[in-house]
This record gives C-alpha cells, sequence and structure tokens, in this order.
C-alpha cells in the first residue's frame, strides 16, 4: 500500500465530538489513531466521503477541528483529514503525538 500520509499516525484512542457541517447533533467517539493531517475514527454509522465535519478533540484542552472525510468503512469507521485549525491548536496537537512517539 503507498503511505500518503505526511506526518507521523499514532495509536491512541481521544474522545472526539463531531458535528457535520450545517447541523447542530453532535456524535460522540473516539480516535483509533491521529497524526497532525488526520485521525480515524471507529463508529458503526460512518459518514459519507467529503462529508464536512466540526470535530472537538479533548487533550488537555479542547482542540477545534474542520475536517473533511477522506475515506468510509461501513460499519468500520472514518478517515478524517484535517483542513482547518488554530496555530494554538497545532502547537497542542503536535506537542501531544511528540510526546506519544517518545514513550
Amino acid at each position: 500500500m503507498n503511505e500518503r500520509r505526511r506526518s507521523p499516525r499514532i495509536k491512541v484512542k481521544v474522545p472526539a465530538e463531531i458535528v457535520v457541517e450545517g447541523t447542530d447533533i453532535p456524535v460522540r467517539g473516539a480516535t483509533s489513531d491521529l497524526s497532525q493531517n488526520g485521525c480515524y475514527i471507529e463508529t458503526i454509522f460512518p459518514f459519507p466521503v467529503g462529508t464536512k465535519l466540526e470535530i472537538k478533540l479533548q487533550l488537555e484542552g479542547t482542540l477545534l477541528i474542520l475536517a473533511i472525510v477522506a475515506t468510509c468503512d461501513p460499519q468500520v469507521g472514518n478517515g478524517i483529514r484535517f483542513t482547518r485549525m488554530l496555530e494554538e491548536d497545532i502547537e497542542e496537537l503536535g506537542a501531544f503525538i511528540d510526546s506519544a512517539i517518545e514513550k
């Protein structure tokens, strides 16, 4: 398989609250892996590819991330690509990933 990822991906469960663009109803879940540019969220009801999302990840603080569904695995989950984050959230996510890699 071709490696398309731009940054290291770690296996980690991080609580996530997901809201589909245009709705107000949050869906709670957790990542199964996480990188600076995206994550995988396991869910038996995955979103279609191309769905725009707002995601809140619970690290030390709450990161607010705009994202898009990149892959859809029926009854398994979604590959998510991050599209926009605040600079401080990018830094916090990077520090979290770096500390997990060092362990």
